[in-house]
């Protein structure tokens, strides 16, 4: 492989654990275990097999599976070639997978036909692009025969740390997705704050049991491959492979919701695991029993998919933070900005704007939207926060409406959106209320068409068939209007008020 001088990309750390760390393990998962040297030549013999069939720069690579070693392979490989890799959220409807592939408009598919089989092809009838090439993850003739079967020569390139390697899809805040693309220099300086603040070494061992579509687990996966730690893969949460992986692998960290700590615990009572080796944030008694316990709360911070995660942390000034979300790491500059783009001093609240090597390079075919995201030299986060005086930062919470369901963002358009296209359907709005085990359930405000009847249940199974089950409501509540603000907007303060939203991100009530 050719290089730049002043290059760092992906395929070239990779080739450099392949001489540093010999022994070293790099991934295990779907029964196999790969040292650094293996992995290099699984990556080397997907970059080709990839090129072969017709893979060049700008290029896309969509993943439509689980979790699995091929996300961290093919992200690797297409950085070697120039082209992007986009990991898609499985567990969204057909409907929306096919936008994706009509969005994207890859030219290799890689998809799953174990549990998510009959979604996959359903999109793949629906949408209107046809990729060149669909290989099966599972089966003979899929993936591993790809692979297996690929020219293992390393071939002359010259990688583009700058050029954008990833895709990743965002919630759809204003009705549909858009896809942040990121850079290999993007991911390299982020693994740089990762590796210090969540201290990762070349003995961390990561259980990927989060899902890998989503930036808060698949950051940790790369920092933990670009310090030569071993990353543990599992297709899906699923308590009982956790617990079998953690116990095995002697895991050192892992993606983990408190719902999921919960289930181990009742899993584990009879202690046929030892989690001893896991540290983990204090969950409860009986879960602390079972870990190293430790004071996660420096790692909170805030960040966004199209930084690769977040830019400040509570890390930074531990201790010593007028602001709940801490300071500025290393990679980005923040400034809190008001509409006309001028700085506001502390203590005011603005829009949260950033800039550095972490930003992406915009959103996939949105030329208008990357214009004013991107306008006057900064990345416009659509978020709002505040500089304490000491120069923390607060978030206060996001300019649009969001709901928080688990580690999902939901945005209240898409599920509006959905609930409009139903025949009975006149007009609807969706809050967000309380929920002690998800933080926020999605519920509906629907007001029916003269005549038209619906139930609940109804509606629900409608919004199931379209969006992806997580964004459904869960409590339908049938009224004659909505409110209105004089400008003519929903007034969501008032459904809140009247129907028991609450809960949001940021602490705040909607439209305070």
């Amino acid at each position: 492989m050719s290089s730049s001088l002043h290059s760092l990309t992906l395929p070239e750390i990779l080739e450099e654990h392949r001489r540093s760390r010999p022994q070293g393990v790099a991934v295990v998962g779907e029964g196999r275990r790969w040292t650094y040297p293996e992995f290099a030549d699984r990556v080397q013999r997907l970059a080709n097999a990839l090129e072969d069939a017709g893979v060049q720069r700008d290029d896309r690579i969509l993943w439509l599976a689980q979790n699995h070693p091929g996300v961290l392979e093919g992200i690797i490989a297409a950085g070697a070639l120039g082209a992007m890799f986009c990991p898609v959220n499985w567990r969204q409807s057909a409907d929306e997978l096919a936008f994706i592939i009509d969005d994207l408009e890859p030219r290799v598919v890689i998809w799953q036909a174990g549990e998510i089989g009959g979604t996959v092809l359903a999109a793949r009838e629906r949408a209107s692009f046809r990729a060149p090439l669909w290989l099966a993850l599972d089966g003979a003739g899929g993936y591993e025969d790809f692979i297996g079967t690929a020219a293992p020569q390393p071939r002359p390139r010259v990688p583009n740390a700058d050029a954008p390697a990833l895709v990743v899809y965002t919630a759809a805040f204003g009705g549909r997705p858009n896809g942040a693309m990121l850079s290999q220099r993007a991911i390299t300086w982020q693994d740089m704050a990762l590796i210090d603040i969540q201290d990762l070494s070349a003995e961390t061992c990561f259980l990927n049991s989060g899902p890998l579509f989503h930036v808060g687990t698949l950051m940790v996966t790369l920092a933990v491959f670009h310090i030569a730690g071993t990353n543990v893969f599992i297709r899906r949460t699923d308590t009982e492979a956790i617990a079998q992986q953690i116990h095995e692998q002697r895991c050192s960290y892992a993606f983990l919701m408190q719902s999921t700590c919960a289930e181990l615990v009742a899993l584990n009572r009879e202690h046929a695991y030892d989690f001893s080796c896991l540290r983990s944030a204090s969950v409860s008694p009986e879960w602390d029993a079972m870990v190293q316990v430790q004071d996660s709360r420096s790692l909170f911070g805030y960040g966004q998919t199209e930084a690769m995660g977040p830019v400040s942390w509570a890390y930074y000034g531990w201790g010593h933070n007028q602001g709940r979300n801490g300071r500025t790491g290393p990679v980005a500059q923040l400034r809190i900005l008001d509409e006309a783009g001028h700085e506001l001093p502390p203590g005011e609240v603005g829009e949260i704007c950033l800039r550095g090597p972490t930003v992406m390079q915009g959103y996939w075919r949105r030329p208008e939207l990357n214009t004013q995201r991107q306008r006057d030299g900064w990345h416009h986060t659509n978020d709002l926060g505040r500089r304490e005086a000491d120069g923390s930062l607060s978030f206060i919470g996001p300019k649009v409406q969001m709901i928080k369901s688990g580690a999902e963002n939901i945005y209240p358009a898409e599920v509006e959106g959905c609930l409009r296209q139903h025949p009975g359907v006149a007009d609807a709005a969706v809050i967000g209320v309380p929920d002690a085990t998800w933080v926020q359930s999605v519920k509906a405000l629907v007001v029916l068409k003269p005549g038209a009847e619906a139930t609940p249940e109804a509606l629900i199974a409608h919004c199931r068939e379209r969006i992806a089950s997580y964004k459904k409501p869960r409590f339908v509540v049938f009224v004659p209007a909505l409110p209105r603000t004089p400008q003519g907007a929903i007034d969501y303060a008032a459904l809140d008020a009247a129907h028991g939203g609450g809960g949001y991100p940021g602490g705040l009530t909607r439209g305070a």
